[in-house]
């Protein structure tokens, strides 16, 4: 309200001094001397007090609210895309894939399964130790590429721990590598190990490499 009085105001104020400008020049009101010229003054009142019936908010919040969650959630689909299967085979309670070892762990291999480890106690029979774990850099789309880029990077660390080995202990190396499906999404870790045997041999270490 306060705003709409102030524009009325204006316009009043407007009105008078157009009509007062206008008419004969040598006439006077009555009650003005010759010496000045005034114009009428408009006269407006701003009310003194808001209006007193402003919306209140709710003094309450809903008295009833949900009680309990939905009862059934949108479930998880169980089995992994057929596509990714080859990246994350199923595991016997001991085995983990190889790119999860670690420098040190021993482990028994299985012929049908490469890119898995069987971890076992370094003091029992087993089958190889880990001696380095490195990374793939660069850019690798088959599986020749990327076999000869991880033999090149475990070859000298290989080479250096079975010369430190007693005679006859170490009969073969072991590199694990990702295939290029696995590559690409990200897999990249190389398992650089010592084995006690290779092919169908018997022999095991039976403790840690020195």
């Amino acid at each position: 309200m306060l705003a709409v009085l102030v524009g009325l105001g204006v316009i009043v104020v407007v009105a008078l001094v157009a009509t007062n400008g206008g008419g004969e020049k040598d006439k006077k009101s009555p009650t003005e001397s010759s010496g000045s010229t005034r114009s009428p003054t408009p006269s407006f009142s701003i009310p003194s007090e808001l209006p007193s019936g402003l919306p209140s908010l709710p003094s309450e919040l809903p008295s009833e609210l949900p009680s309990e969650l939905p009862s059934e959630l949108p479930s998880l689909p169980s089995e992994l895309p057929s596509g990714l299967e080859s990246l994350f085979p199923t595991l016997a309670d001991d085995e983990v894939p190889f790119y999860l070892l670690r420098t040190g762990d021993c482990f028994d291999t299985n012929d049908s399964r490469p890119g898995q480890a069987a971890k076992r106690s370094c003091g029992t029979p087993h089958d190889a130790e880990v001696v380095k774990v490195t990374e793939l850099n660069g850019s690798y789309t088959t599986d020749a590429a990327l076999q000869k880029a991880a033999s090149a990077l475990c070859e000298a660390p290989l080479e250096r721990r079975a010369a430190q080995q007693p005679a006859g202990t170490i009969r073969g190396t072991l590199v694990q590598y990702p295939d290029p499906g696995g590559y690409e999404v990200g897999i990249d870790n190389v398992a650089c190990s010592l084995a006690a045997d290779i092919g169908s041999g018997t022999h095991k270490l039976t403790k840690p490499l020195t």
